[in-house]
């Protein structure tokens, strides 16, 4: 068994309530939602991700004998929590929202409805996994806002926070808008297109820099790209301007030149100059080093040369805002609505639906929060039924379908929304039912 897809990946004080609630029979249905808090102070929006992944783990959780013989042995648990658990298999429900759909602070992405003891089991995991993905994709979005009409590549695995980071931050980026990643065995897990050139090492291996371009373009004739600053950008790019001819009588085109240092503007304006006096008009120049949404902004808005960046470690880190205030939290058990009252951590109670409204020209107006069982007027409902009875309820997106939808989630927001840098808050209202119903709570358990 995968270690990561193991129920005994959790916090110990998931299994010590687990033995009590074994112990005094809390068994009943209870309802969890998955939520942010609050946004990051440089995020506008969030974006839904990682219920794949999720709804993997849920399917495939299980206890092994050799885990099962470790909490026998670690003096904390009796018999009944270790059959309980050598039996184990979630058998709830989920409700969520669709990976690629744009959400806001204090709003569900993710209800589970399960026994209790399951559904406390699983929070450790089901944050993990969603924090992740949610935090990634966010930060890819936002450089593809920055740049909607260039070639944007994941370069970040070797900087990743682990190989389960490397290898969602080429899978989010891609369903964010991404063209490929340099992540292979991503490639080869999510069929998303492989793409890289050489390290300077490659140029340092070589006696002159133009033998090392010519070597590569005759080993790679389909994927000319070369890293031209090793020594000199400027000099690489007269370099690759006479080699160009040479290689064009032997059926070799070069697709571009990689610039990974320096002021990127200025090196790229230097560049495309070279070229384009050497009648290379058509090799392109890609750009790394650094880059993020906000470094793509600068060099976009001053109409900087540049076809095409690597994203590395601004987008495996999600550098700017690397974590999220968010909570997976008890809404109801036993049938009974239940909240939390917490200073500045209290939540809205029972089973929640968010009912998203649009503007006449198709942009977001506002979101409602409202119970499961209101209906209101208009208005799309955000969470679908995914799981039930621990089993999917629809087939696996793809990709591509993922990819869509968050393209198309994105293509709604209103352009405040869209700014990198300025705060711009977003209408959520919460129903009267709703206010009603925590007043109902508060008063039944001594508010």
């Amino acid at each position: 068994m995968e270690h990561h897809q193991s129920p005994l990946l959790t916090d110990l004080y998931q299994l010590t309530m687990l033995q009590s609630y074994l112990d005094e029979e809390l068994t009943e249905a209870a309802a969890f939602e998955f939520f942010v808090r609050k946004l990051p102070a440089t995020r506008n929006f969030l974006v839904a991700a990682g219920l794949e992944q999720l709804l993997e783990f849920l399917s495939d959780a299980r206890f092994s004998e050799d885990e099962l013989d470790y909490l026998k042995t670690c003096g904390r648990f009796k018999s009944n929590l270790i059959d309980y658990l050598s039996e184990f298999r979630f058998t709830g429900d989920v409700d969520a929202m669709p990976e690629g759909t744009v959400f806001f602070a204090d709003e569900p992405v993710v209800r589970v409805t399960a026994p209790l003891p399951q559904a406390q089991l699983i929070e450790t995991r089901l944050i993990n996994l969603l924090q992740l993905q949610i935090m990634l994709t966010s930060k890819a979005v936002r450089c593809k806002i920055a740049a909607p009409n260039k070639a944007l590549v994941d370069f970040g695995l070797r900087r990743a926070h682990g190989a389960e980071a490397g290898m969602m931050a080429a899978r989010d980026s891609y369903i964010s808008g991404f063209s490929g990643t340099s992540n292979v065995l991503a490639g080869k897990q999510f069929a998303i297109p492989i793409m890289g050139t050489m390290a300077h090492s490659y140029i340092q291996t070589h006696d002159s820099e133009v033998e090392a371009f010519r070597h590569f373009a005759i080993s790679q004739p389909d994927n000319v790209v070369l890293l031209i600053d090793t020594y000199n950008t400027a000099r690489g790019a007269l370099r690759v301007a006479a080699l160009a001819p040479v290689l064009a009588e032997q059926g070799i085109n070069i697709k571009a030149v990689r610039i990974d240092s320096g002021e990127l503007g200025a090196e790229a304006t230097t560049v495309r100059t070279v070229l384009d006096q050497a009648q290379q008009s058509d090799i392109g120049i890609f750009a790394s080093s650094s880059i993020d949404e906000y470094l793509i902004q600068a060099l976009e808005r001053n109409n900087a040369p540049i076809d095409g960046y690597g994203i590395g470690t601004s987008l495996t880190t999600s550098e700017d805002a690397p974590y999220l205030n968010c909570a997976y939290k008890l809404q109801e058990y036993g049938g009974v609505p239940r909240r939390k009252r917490s200073s500045g951590k209290a939540t809205w109670p029972g089973r929640k639906q968010v009912v998203r409204y649009f503007h006449p020209n198709g942009e977001y107006h506002y979101d409602q929060l409202c119970n499961v069982n209101e209906q209101p007027a208009a208005g799309t409902p955000l969470l679908c039924d995914v799981m039930h009875g621990g089993q999917r309820t629809q087939p696996q997106p793809t990709l591509l379908a993922i990819r869509q939808h968050l393209e198309q989630s994105i293509s709604h927001l209103p352009d405040a929304l869209r700014q990198l840098d300025q705060p711009h808050p977003y209408r959520v209202v919460v129903s009267d039912r709703l206010v009603q119903m925590a007043e109902e709570v508060d008063r039944q358990f001594g508010g």
